[in-house]
């Protein structure tokens, strides 16, 4: 048996390979900058290194769970959004076809198609109501059906790779004995990481890659290094 010859499944799979990306520089992003600035700021006001992985490891778990939440939300609501769309097209179609129609061929004039082709596709693609309400929400409104399964796998892909990012910059301090010490070895480790990160982000995305390094690693220390500012000012 012949697949369907309107569906597409590689376009599918682009899309959620493209959310999972997305979802992961998210997560990675603010996972490799927040907890670093925390742990730094901690280090310029206390003495434990200690107490810096416990309020680390705390940060971690708060803000796995609350970017996973934020990204499940979004999800929903894209969905809830679509179906909200969705059934207000259906209302017009059936309630207001002729400005429907006039929609249609407007769309169509825009592409270029001749007013005698205009005519014969509109005729074909508002034959069939479901037909007619898919070419309105993707081509009026722009919008794709979103997969009611991204929602929890963006939360899940979020809060993992925030909570994988911020292992990165606490972990020095498994390892030294002193913040002070900690806070050099996690700058070094944690700079090297978003150098390489936001490089491989701005390659992926067809930005200058070099800029792209230099500019997420300058915001990851500009954050550490108010955080330790100001604790120091307050501690001293």
């Amino acid at each position: 048996m012949h697949p369907h010859p309107h569906s597409h499944p590689h376009p599918e799979d682009h899309l959620t390979s493209s959310a999972m990306l997305q979802d992961i520089v998210i997560g990675l992003s603010d996972g490799l900058t927040v907890p670093f600035a925390l742990a730094a700021g901690l280090s310029g006001a206390v003495n434990s290194s200690a107490l810096v992985i416990t309020a680390g490891l705390a940060e971690i778990v708060a803000g796995s769970i609350a970017m996973g939440l934020g990204g499940y939300l979004a999800g929903r609501t894209e969905v809830e959004h679509y179906a909200a769309e969705l059934a207000r097209e259906h209302r017009e179609v059936l309630e207001v076809p002729e400005v429907e129609r006039a929609e249609v061929r407007d769309l169509l004039a825009e592409i270029g198609l001749s007013e005698a082709t205009r005519e014969l596709a509109v005729h074909e693609l508002t034959a069939d109501p479901e037909q007619w309400v898919r070419f309105m929400m993707k081509y009026e409104l722009g919008l794709e059906k979103p997969d009611p399964r991204q929602a929890p796998k963006s939360a899940a892909t979020i809060s993992i790779s925030y909570a994988l990012g911020g292992l990165i910059p606490l972990s020095a301090y498994f390892f030294t004995a002193t913040p002070t010490e900690g806070l050099l070895w996690s700058a070094v480790i944690t700079l090297v990481c978003l150098l390489l990160f936001g490089y491989l982000k701005s390659r992926l995305t067809g930005q200058p890659p070099v800029l792209g390094a230099l500019r997420m690693a300058g915001i990851g220390a500009l954050a550490a290094g108010a955080a330790f500012f100001v604790a120091r000012q307050i501690s001293g």
